[in-house]
């Protein structure tokens, strides 16, 4: 159950901070309106709250919220940009989210000496 609630975490975690990334790209890069900064200020300040959500110490969480963040970049990829992500694109994901376990939950099996 905790390695649900810390990943459904990590989702929200990294859709607030591509969200708040996106729309000053879409202003700068697309010529979209300005106001579009209002709610990404708004979104990065969700996604620097989310991070204080997190039970594990700040460096722990930022390395494996890394791994989250690709996944979740990837579906942005597909699902907003219309760009079907590669197999290996796949295969880098799985690997990233077993990473995300290993820091996360890999302390809590493995005691230091």
């Amino acid at each position: 159950m905790e390695i649900i609630k810390t990943m459904s975490l990590f989702v929200v975690t990294a859709l607030a901070e591509i969200i708040g990334c996106y729309l000053p790209y879409l202003w700068l890069k697309e010529g979209k309106p300005l106001w579009l900064l209002f709610p990404a200020v708004i979104s990065l300040a969700v996604f620097v709250w989310l991070l204080t959500l997190h039970p594990q110490a700040a460096g722990r969480v930022y390395a494996a919220y890394g791994g989250v963040y690709i996944c979740v970049a990837l579906m942005w990829l597909w699902g907003i940009d219309a760009v079907r992500p590669a197999i290996t694109d796949w295969i880098g994901v799985g690997i990233c989210l077993t990473g995300v376990i290993v820091i996360m939950f890999g302390a809590q099996v493995v005691k230091p000496a």
